[in-house]
């Protein structure tokens, strides 16, 4: 009746295991490190950038633990919490790797993190620390100014393009059609054609300001953005934007980031616990925009006309660009399609080159587009680039071999690293307003140190509370129930640690009342087991039934908790999801502990005894008010009125 088959033990002992191999993780310290890595093609990362790392710190007199090359770069680190020499050696690096820029932008990017001192076997069976938020163990936390001026920029220009359309459209004669600055002139050549114009335009675009000027053959018409349409342009581009930036931190794999609008145009970023902070930096870095252009001048084709732009003579609608094998191209300023017109991104290989490319895929209007204007140029090339604090970088200006449409692929002098990234910023979406860091700030785990120890004490404290009463209340079935809770805890820790959770204050609140839940299921079966036994029933049959019987309220109590908890995760946002996701996952553990592993210990103790005379439940209580341990004659008596019991 009371007995586990072995496949069920096996289960035990497994999870047991497992539990405690990734929950151990999180007992080993982290140690400040400085990581260093580049985000510019041909800048390699080699021994001899290690040997450059290792003599600069030491010339600087500044002792390092140790110092390893991966593929990411260049790691160091320092002993104990020493985040003063962190500190130092990053400003000491910066100097040294990047010829005095002291604000990073030279070819090495130099970062600050936190390493995990975890055994290597531990590492290769992915067993690895939870991440702790900026509140516990610290994070990066950045400030993005944004750039509105160059959003309005940007929006005159979509309207110069749309009034040039919508005047041809209308067969309205103009002498020409100008951008200065955030307004546009449109020239026609008398005052009746501007009339016309400016009914047309108006009825077009509502949010432009539309104001005549000049006569006769002079007659313009100057065309700004309305006042309100300004702001709700402003704040569009700070909510796409926050948009863009949060799908490209949880591309990375890093979870509750939290990105918020701070005054009209700024954003704050912070990331707690990332593992890769100088990747980070550098994918939320580069904001800029992605555009296709057609390349109208190159060493090959019209090349008298790039030789003049390159004397200084850039004609009026092109820019000279440089790709990134150094060859110079004139590519026209007005782009084919945006970022905006991409729905995905993916690194692939050429199945033909088996070299890195990026698979891209376009929406309808976009597809439109491409094919119109592909079909008229094959055999010419188009530009891919990317737009940064107004600097144009080619990404790539590939020869168009036939007519693109949903589908086609970007190809080039790209490392697998560079396809993941490229593809990751084409599919993150486009930002609407360049962006640029103006404030790093790398929280250190002294910051959290308090909030780290009054966290967990107050779960410490907590289960050494619940174990005493449980075991002082009920006693050996209490010392079951304790060791339950116990390996509820440990498989709850596992279980985050192996999903690399991100662990924050709210968190570790969720972390305390599973423990009280996943308490009060023990209760109810202990409960229970006393009700039956003060029904009558033998001690092997009441532990049946007490866990079978109480397993159906158990099970009523975690679903409704578990729907809250659901609710919580799928409308919150950022610490309240992190608390939903514990509280989740402590509700599945405590299932599992209280009832299946709880059950196990109570089979291994009282189910390989036949006669059992009693259980050690402590007190149960008989009708009449007395008390006492129940026996096997005590229970008949109170089942059988009129029986005598000594």
């Amino acid at each position: 009746m009371n007995r586990y088959p072995l496949w069920k033990y096996v289960v035990m002992a497994v999870a047991f295991a497992i539990g405690l191999l990734y929950t151990l993780p999180n007992f080993f310290p982290q140690v400040p490190a400085v990581q260093v890595s580049t985000s510019r093609p041909g800048v390699r990362l080699d021994t001899a950038l290690l040997e450059r790392v290792e003599s600069s710190l030491k010339g600087a007199g500044l002792p390092v633990a140790s110092s390893a090359l991966d593929a990411n770069g260049v790691h160091v680190r320092f002993a104990g919490g020493d985040t003063i020499t962190q500190i130092k050696a990053k400003e000491v690096l910066v100097r040294d790797l990047n010829a005095g820029a002291e604000d990073g932008t030279g070819p090495y990017i130099v970062a600050l993190t936190n390493e995990t001192t975890t055994p290597k076997w531990m590492q290769a069976m992915n067993a690895l620390p939870m991440f702790l938020g900026l509140d516990l163990r610290g994070g990066v936390h950045f400030l993005m100014q944004v750039d509105m001026t160059q959003a309005l920029d940007r929006a005159a220009d979509r309207s110069a393009a749309d009034i040039r359309s919508l005047l041809r459209e209308k067969r309205i004669q103009y002498s020409g059609v100008e951008k200065a600055g955030e307004q546009i002139v449109v020239r026609f050549p008398d005052a009746a054609e501007r009339e016309k114009a400016k009914d047309a335009i108006g009825i077009s675009n509502a949010d432009l300001l539309l104001r005549e000027d000049g006569t006769g053959a002079d007659a313009r018409l100057v065309v700004t953005l309305k006042e309100e349409a300004k702001k709700k342009l402003a704040d569009a581009a700070i909510e796409q934007n926050q948009k863009v930036l949060n799908n490209r931190i949880n591309a990375l794999g890093l979870t509750e980031p939290i990105i918020q609008r701070q005054g009209m145009d700024r954003i704050v970023i912070q990331v707690p616990g990332a593992s890769d902070p100088a990747r980070l930096k550098e994918i939320i870095g580069r904001t800029g925009t992605l555009e296709l252009r057609m390349v109208e001048a190159d060493s090959r084709r019209n090349s008298a006309l790039l030789e003049s732009a390159r004397a200084g003579n850039v004609p009026f609608g092109l820019e000279l660009v440089t790709d990134r094998t150094g060859e110079q191209i004139l590519v026209k300023k007005q782009y084919v399609i945006t970022g905006e017109r991409i729905t995905g991104a993916e690194p692939a290989f050429d199945s033909q080159t088996n070299q890195p490319i990026v698979r891209v895929q376009t929406d309808g209007q976009g597809a439109r587009v491409l094919r119109d204007v592909t079909s008229q140029n094959i055999g010419n090339r188009m530009a891919i680039l990317l737009i940064e604090k107004g600097k144009p970088e080619v990404i790539t200006a590939p020869t168009i071999q036939g007519e693109l449409g949903v589908n086609f692929q970007i190809s080039g002098s790209m490392t697998t690293r560079e396809t993941s990234d490229i593809a990751l910023l084409i599919r993150s979406g486009s930002i609407a307003a360049p962006m640029e860091i103006i404030e790093e700030r790398t929280v250190g785990p002294s910051l959290g140190a308090e909030n780290i120890e009054r966290g967990f004490n107050s779960v410490q404290w907590g289960f050494i509370a619940l174990v005493l009463f449980i075991i002082v209340y009920y006693m050996v079935m209490g010392l079951i129930s304790a060791i339950a809770l116990a390996v509820n805890l440990l498989l709850l820790v596992a279980l985050l640690s192996m999903l690399q959770a991100t662990l924050t204050l709210p968190g570790i609140a969720a972390i305390a009342l599973t423990l009280g839940m996943a308490i009060d299921a023990n209760v109810l079966i202990n409960e229970r087991i006393r009700e039956e036994l003060r029904a009558g029933l033998k001690p092997q049959e009441a532990i049946a039934a007490g866990f079978e019987r109480a397993w159906a309220t158990i099970l009523d109590s975690n679903i409704t908790t578990l729907i809250a908890g659901i609710a919580l995760f799928v409308f919150g946002t950022g610490p309240v999801k992190g608390f939903a996701v514990v509280h989740c996952l402590g509700i599945l553990t405590s299932m599992f502990s209280a009832v299946f592993f709880a059950r196990g210990i109570v089979n291994l103790i009282y189910g390989r005894k036949k006669k059992l005379d009693r259980i050690s439940i402590g007190t149960v209580w008989k009708p009449g008010g007395s008390a006492g341990a129940v026996t096997v004659a005590q229970q008949r008596a109170i089942s059988e009125p009129g029986t005598e019991t000594k």
